[in-house]
Formats: structure tokens, sequence, C-alpha cells
């Protein structure tokens, strides 16, 4: 099973969505937007960059690699890049 966006609300006006995986873990969760639409385009943009941003280890294991010569693209964590493809369930 795929993972499963939810929007909910926090507050008064104020909404937010996370991810969870197949077995309820919380995988992501939002920023809070002033709409649900708000919020829905939020899990749309996730959905079409996850699958294809970059991973990049900051932890400091790694072998030292050269220094990008292309600005950064923001951070997605791994496990949500896997799960884009859930739904969405608002309510």
């Amino acid at each position: 099973m795929a993972g499963i966006f939810e929007i909910a609300e926090a507050g008064d006006k104020a909404y937010f969505f996370r991810l969870t995986a197949a077995d309820g873990t919380v995988v992501a969760v939002s920023p809070l937007f002033n709409t649900i639409k708000g919020a829905a385009e939020g899990i749309t943009a996730v959905r079409e960059n996850a699958a294809t941003g970059l991973v990049v280890d900051l932890s400091g294991t790694a072998r030292k690699s050269p220094t990008p010569t292309a600005a950064p693209r923001p951070l997605v964590p791994l496990a949500l890049a896997r799960l884009a493809t859930g739904r969405v369930a608002i309510g």
C-alpha cells in the first residue's frame, strides 16, 4: 500500500498535511497553510518534486566530493520520495 496524504486543521483557519506510511508511521509534516486549497497545492508540489529530488548526505560520514557548481536543490527525505504516489485524504 502506498503512503497517505492527510489534510488536517491546526487551530482557527490553519491547515497542514502529513504523509503517513502504510504502517501508520508519520513520514513528513508540512508547514501551515491558510486554506485547504493551499495545503492541497503543497501536496501536489511534494508529489511532483519528490520523485526527482536529489538525496544529499550531510551526515559527515560520506566521502568528500567536489563542490557542486549548480545551486543545490531542496532536500527531500528518501522515504518521502518513495511514498510520493500516496493518495490525498481530505476530511
